[in-house]
């Protein structure tokens, strides 16, 4: 499992924890994630995370 972070603010996406606040369950891979995904802090989209 590996950490994604977002390149603007910081936020961690971690596979392991998933999202359960977006109602992303735990061990969902980064790549499993929808298109339309987007940092619950800033707003920015995946484009813009970078594996950790």
């Amino acid at each position: 499992m590996k950490k994604y972070v977002c390149t603007v603010c910081g936020w961690i996406y971690d596979e392991a924890e998933g999202a359960p606040d977006m109602g992303i369950a735990a061990g969902t891979k980064f790549e499993d994630l929808p298109e339309d995904f987007a940092c619950p802090m800033c707003g920015v989209g995946k484009d813009l995370f970078e594996a950790e």
